[in-house]
């Protein structure tokens, strides 16, 4: 059973791991390598997955849509990467409110996922 402490260096490795991947490389390192707990290692994996797909999909999108931008001419395409930006602020945002409130909420599309793909963290 966990004590006290455990279970609160899990909820700050947990909310940590939400502001960038230098956080979640503090919340892993720091907090969590050593004292593992379920809620920790959970936000974790959601974290570390999504900080991959939010790079893949702003890269791949930002170089597609600057090729289609340059050879069309149609500027307002750059919206489509703001509604996008928006999107994924706001599965950030329902993460970083389950790690506040300690509970083992998925994130909407990837939250599932990230714990298949990476359960040894």
């Amino acid at each position: 059973m966990e004590n006290n402490t455990t279970t609160d260096n899990g909820k700050t490795a947990a909310i940590i791991s939400y502001f960038s991947i230098i956080g979640w490389l503090i919340a892993y390192f720091a907090l969590h390598k050593d004292q593992k707990t379920a809620l920790g290692s959970y936000h974790l994996r959601q974290t570390l997955l999504f900080a991959i797909v939010s790079l893949i999909i702003g890269w791949g999108v930002g170089f597609v849509l600057g090729i289609l931008i340059l050879t069309t001419g149609i500027g307002a395409l750059v919206y489509i990467m703001y509604v996008l930006y928006i999107v994924l602020f706001i599965i950030w945002v329902i993460g970083l409110i389950g790690a506040i409130n300690g509970e083992q909420k998925p994130m909407p599309l990837i939250g599932e996922k990230s714990q298949n793909m990476f359960p040894s963290i």
